[in-house]
C-alpha cells in the first residue's frame, strides 16, 4: 500500500528546509511514497518547496500579538479568525490526501494542521529547532504522538517526556559531503592561514555590517586571519563604497554580496561569526565549528538569544549583544580565539557534541514508524472525523 505524507512547515528556511531534508530522504527510501506539503499564503514555502517537486497547499495564517495595545488586540482577534478558516481548510487538504502522518517542523501554519489532524486521528510530530520551544510548539505539545527536539536541553521544556526524542536538526544535502582541508583547496586559502567567516542572514544586518567596516580597519594588513564577509544584498553596495572610500580592501578581506557556496566556505572556516537561529546552529553543531554569536533583537521571544545562550553554557559559542560591543571589541574577541588554538577545539568539540550527524535518517525513522501505525491502526475511517 502507497504511503502518505504529509508536511506543514512555513516563514522561514529554518522550518522549511528540516522538512524538505527529511522528505527527501523518505522518497529516496520509499520512491512510490506520495507527499502534500500545507504552508502559510504567501511566505518563502511557496517558491521553495514546488522547487523541491512537492505539491502545495496553502492557508492563510498569523501570529498572535504579545501586547495589550488596542491594534494589537484587534490583530489577534483577527489570528483566532484565520486559525478557525485555516483548520477548516486543513480538514478538507486531510480528507482529500489520505495521509498515514503528519509531520510539522516549525511555522504558525504548524497549529491548526496538526491539531486538526490529530483530530482526525493521523498520527502526528512535530520538531522543534530553537532551544526554547516557541508558542506553536507549546500549544501542540499535548496533542501530537512524537515531539522531535533539536538539542538535547530543549527536553526540559515539555511536560510530556515520555513524547520527546533528541534527534538534533536536519542539514541541507551539501553540507555532508565537503571537509575542511577540501574546502580551502577549493576555494584557493592558504592551509596554514586562519579563515573567519562573518554571515548576518541573506537580507544583512545594518549593525553588523557597520562592525565589521570596524573589524576590516583593525584587521589591516596584518595577515593574521583570512575573512570572508557577506554584507547582504541590500547593504553591498554601500559597504563597499565606504571600504573603498578608506582604503580598506585590503588583499585578505573577501568581502561579499552573499555566500553562494556557503557548505565549502562554513567548512574551511575557523570561526564563525553569525546570527543564532536554529537553521545556523544545525550546521555549526554538524560541522562542529566554534562561533562568536551576535543573535537577531527582531525575532519573536528572543528565541536567538535564548539559542545563543545555550551554545554558549555548552562551551561551544562566544555571544555578544547587538548594542553592546563595537567592532573592535569584536575583532579582539576572534582574534584571542585564533591565538588559543586548544580554546578553539574545545569549542568545535562542544559543538559537534550537542547535534545529530544524522538526524534526518532519525527523523525519517520516527515519521515512517508512525506511518505504519496509521496504516495499521485506523484504515480509511479516520478521515470522516
Amino acid at each position: 500500500m502507497t504511503m502518505r505524507f504529509l508536511f506543514t512547515c512555513g516563514g522561514t528556511a529554518g522550518h522549511i528546509n528540516p522538512a524538505l531534508g527529511v522528505a527527501g530522504r523518505i522518497r529516496e527510501l520509499l520512491p512510490d511514497a506520495e507527499f502534500l506539503f500545507v504552508g502559510a499564503e504567501g511566505h518563502m514555502e511557496t517558491e521553495l518547496v514546488p522547487r523541491e517537486g512537492y505539491p502545495l497547499k496553502t492557508v492563510r495564517i498569523s501570529g498572535f500579538q504579545r501586547s495589550m495595545k488596542p491594534k494589537k488586540i484587534l490583530e489577534n482577534v483577527r489570528a483566532v479568525g484565520r486559525v478557525v478558516s485555516a483548520s477548516r481548510l486543513a480538514r478538507g487538504y486531510i480528507r482529500d490526501f489520505r495521509p498515514d502522518v503528519a509531520v510539522g517542523t516549525g511555522g504558525y501554519v504548524c497549529y491548526p494542521v496538526l491539531k486538526t489532524a490529530a483530530a482526525m486521528g493521523v498520527p502526528t510530530a512535530v520538531h522543534e529547532s530553537n532551544a526554547v520551544p516557541g508558542l506553536t510548539t507549546r500549544m501542540l505539545a499535548g496533542t501530537v504522538d512524537r515531539i522531535l527536539v533539536g538539542l538535547e536541553e530543549s527536553r526540559a521544556f515539555y511536560k510530556h517526556p515520555e513524547k520527546v526524542e533528541m534527534t538534533g536538526t536536519p542539514v541541507r544535502v551539501d553540507f555532508l559531503s565537503v571537509g575542511r582541508a577540501q574546502a580551502r583547496r577549493e576555494l584557493g586559502l592558504d592551509p596554514d592561514r586562519p579563515v573567519v567567516l562573518a554571515m548576518f542572514g541573506s537580507l544583512g544586518a545594518d549593525y553588523m555590517n557597520g562592525a565589521m567596516t570596524q573589524f576590516i580597519r583593525r584587521m589591516g594588513t596584518s595577515g593574521q586571519m583570512h575573512l570572508i564577509y557577506a554584507t547582504g544584498k541590500q547593504y553591498y553596495e554601500r559597504v563597499m563604497g565606504q571600504l573603498k572610500g578608506e582604503g580598506l580592501l585590503v588583499p585578505g578581506a573577501d568581502v561579499r554580496e552573499y555566500i553562494y557556496d556557503m557548505p565549502r566556505v562554513m567548512a574551511a572556516a575557523d570561526v564563525i561569526i553569525c546570527r543564532s537561529g536554529a537553521s545556523t546552529i544545525s550546521e555549526l553543531t554538524y560541522l562542529g565549528k566554534p562561533s562568536v554569536m551576535v543573535p537577531s533583537p527582531n525575532v519573536v521571544n528572543h528565541h536567538q538569544e535564548k539559542n545563543a545562550r545555550v551554545m554558549e553554557k555548552a562551551g561551544a559559542a562566544k555571544m555578544l549583544l547587538e548594542g553592546q560591543f563595537d567592532g573592535g571589541q569584536l575583532y579582539d574577541t576572534v582574534a584571542a580565539l585564533l591565538q588559543d588554538r586548544p580554546a578553539l577545539e574545545r569549542m568545535g568539540a562542544a559543538a559537534a557534541g550537542m547535534g545529530a550527524s544524522d538526524a534526518t535518517d532519525r527523523i525519517a525513522s520516527i515519521v515512517l514508524g508512525l506511518a505504519r501505525q496509521g496504516q495499521d491502526g485506523w484504515g480509511t475511517q479516520r478521515y470522516h472525523r
